[in-house]
């Protein structure tokens, strides 16, 4: 997403002329995994993945300015081609993704974060582009990194193919994760965890969630997922004192052990589909959707098996489809899609505030101190207080539409638009 999240204002049933594909093939391990992939070296001074390094949207350091305009713009700088996707931090250089749909080319752009200098720019995919929803675009998942590579997923040649890349643009190992049939296109960002990185990939027919080996390419594990179309990111959670891969899809939420892709629990009942990334806090959910069927909801994931409705803790009949619920601490804030954005208090559900900022979201929030930063599809950032009081402390547009979320780091907002790449902060 996004990493724009995404595109699907609209979700048409598809109509067959035979039979879907089959269920994908499924890997299992055998045995403890024995990767020998370097350890993670992120920090709270990177942005590593979609969503940061604490896989929430929070941001840590100093607070960034308040004021959107060309006053508190560092440096500028237009990114070619179209990309949805959220740029990652890895020190000094920023990793973001993009397409030239016209030359059939995918590529990763790595840029200085002080200078917003233009790096390299490496093509990852060349030709066998896939269909797509019209608000998507062929570069909409948010790049990853481990602190040694770059990782990127693009849907290409009939299929979602993962691929390492180094800090010098050189690619080091490409792997086609699993088939996959386009209806709207695809925009699920990577997830890394341990010597992972773990792809969703849901789709009609032949969806999967897979975990790929980060030093070598090969696949670890692939567990196929139900027949359907879903757009949504994964996360990690620790449930009940073990790590769990939370995924949100396909009518259901679903927690697998990340070592091997096996199903602890499922709820059952949600949305046929869904664009966005749940958030764990504890043993609680916090998920949205989507299509046909829209809700906000809570639930208490702290068992195995099939949960029931009584593990609802709360929920709300809001559409909130493509932008991603922002958690913090007693507050739950959602952004809907048509710019009705509520604040629930997290334990309750009880909503203690709702407002229309105005304009189309499909960006998610992001959270800096007390402060809440986000774009509508126009590309205008709204910054509000956070807290059970509304309150817009300002809102500002620079060029381009805004579809990616804003990346805060260190008293620096780095913002992809759909047409540039800007870095504001203090003078």
């Amino acid at each position: 997403m996004r990493h724009y999240f995404f595109f699907l204002a609209l979700v048409l049933p598809v109509t067959w002329a035979c039979s879907p594909p089959p269920p994908v093939e499924e890997v299992r391990t055998s045995g403890p995994l024995a990767s020998v992939a370097p350890p993670i070296s992120v920090s709270a001074a990177d942005w590593p993945w979609w969503r940061g390094e604490t896989h929430n949207n929070h941001a840590v350091g100093p607070t960034p300015p308040t004021e959107i305009s060309a006053k508190t713009v560092i440096w500028g700088t237009e990114v070619p081609g179209k990309g949805h996707s959220t740029p990652v931090l890895l020190g000094e250089t920023l990793y973001l993704t993009t397409a030239d749909e016209s030359a059939h080319t995918q590529s990763l752009l790595a840029y200085d974060a002080q200078t917003g200098d233009q790096l390299w720019s490496l093509p990852v995919h060349e030709g066998k582009f896939m269909p797509m929803h019209s608000k998507n675009t062929q570069a909409s998942a948010t790049p990853a990194t481990d602190g040694t590579n770059i990782f990127t997923t693009f849907m290409v040649d009939d299929g979602i193919w993962a691929t390492a890349v180094s800090p010098e643009g050189e690619i080091v190992w490409q792997t086609k994760a699993g088939p996959f049939h386009s209806q709207h296109g695809y925009g699920s960002s990577p997830l890394i965890y341990d010597s992972l990185l773990i792809i969703q990939a849901d789709c009609k027919g032949s969806g999967f969630v897979a975990a790929i080996d980060r030093l070598s390419g090969k696949i670890v594990w692939r567990t196929s997922r139900p027949d359907g179309n879903s757009y949504g990111t994964p996360t990690l959670g620790k449930i009940g004192g073990q790590d769990q891969l939370i995924l949100c899809g396909q009518d259901r939420l679903v927690g697998y052990d990340p070592q091997t892709g096996k199903q602890i629990w499922s709820y059952s009942g949600l949305s046929e589909t869904t664009a966005n990334t749940p958030t764990a806090v504890g043993d609680t959910v916090y998920i949205s959707g989507g299509y046909p069927d829209h809700f906000v909801m809570a639930i208490d994931v702290n068992d195995i098996g099939e949960l029931e409705y009584s593990d609802v803790i709360w929920e709300d009949r809001k559409k909130v489809y493509v932008p991603s619920l922002l958690v913090d601490g007693e507050y739950v804030y959602a952004v809907g899609d048509d710019g009705v954005a509520v604040c629930y208090d997290s334990a309750t559900g009880k909503s203690h505030w709702k407002k229309r900022l105005g304009g189309g979201f499909s960006a998610s929030p992001t959270l800096a101190g007390d402060l809440i930063y986000i774009p509508n599809e126009q590309g205008e950032m709204f910054v509000l207080k956070a807290g059970d009081k509304f309150e817009q402390v300002s809102s500002g547009k620079l060029q381009g539409g805004g579809f990616a979320s804003p990346v805060i780091v260190d008293g620096r907002i780095y913002w992809r638009t759909t047409t540039h790449l800007y870095c504001l902060g203090g003078k």
